[in-house]
């Protein structure tokens, strides 16, 4: 679950790795971990209630993170201690990918959300399962053929960074299922396929 919004307050474009700035979580501590839409970032720097971290090549190219500008809103999620309270499915704060908003529809009491899903990563997702986008848990409503359909009522439209991104602004997607892409991996370099494939005609005795 999303804890607050906040803003980027400074965006270093030109270096690997950036220094970002974010406005927020006061109370953080150098060495802390903060999803930033989904993303886990480690704060290097403390200035009042502003705190940056340094990203990663790997982050800006897996990621909307390097597309942040000055004053654009964020989601900010502290990460869970043992005694923290669980909110939504586990986020880990490691993004697969990014994606497209495709369409919004809104309704009285909801506004459905399309996004693109491309053929590689649809085998990970399942309807009524768990995605995590910018950081926040979410359930699939509707699953397409290369897309998906999330509901957000109005406590995700007023608190997230959902509730503003139109069709055509990319989002972070993670996906919950980390079990299925290590038993994908490990079906693809026995040979065997995907898993898909041991779904539809392989048995446990073809291992």
């Amino acid at each position: 679950m999303v804890g607050h919004l906040a803003a980027a307050v400074h965006v270093q474009h030109r270096d690997v790795p950036r220094r970002q700035q974010v406005l927020g979580a006061a109370d953080a501590a150098l060495g802390d971990s903060i999803a930033v839409n989904g993303c886990c970032l480690t704060v290097a720097e403390k200035d009042g209630e502003q705190w940056s971290a340094d990203v990663m090549q790997m982050t800006l190219d897996k990621t909307v993170i390097g597309d942040l500008e000055i004053g654009q809103r964020v989601n900010l999620e502290r990460s869970c201690t043992p005694a923290t309270r669980l909110g939504g499915h586990i986020v880990q704060g490691h993004v697969d990918t990014t994606a497209a908003i495709l369409n919004r529809t809104p309704s009285e009491h909801w506004e459905l959300v399309e996004i693109e899903l491309p053929n590689d990563w649809a085998r990970y997702l399942v309807a009524q399962g768990s995605i995590a986008v910018d950081g926040i848990s979410l359930t699939v409503a509707d699953l397409k053929h290369d897309s998906f359909v999330v509901s957000l009522i109005p406590e995700t439209l007023a608190r997230t960074t959902l509730g503003t991104k139109q069709a055509g602004e990319r989002v972070n997607r993670g996906f919950t299922l980390p079990q299925g892409q290590r038993a994908d991996r490990a079906l693809m370099k026995s040979g065997l396929g995907s898993w898909r494939g041991f779904r539809y005609g392989l048995y446990l005795n073809h291992l």
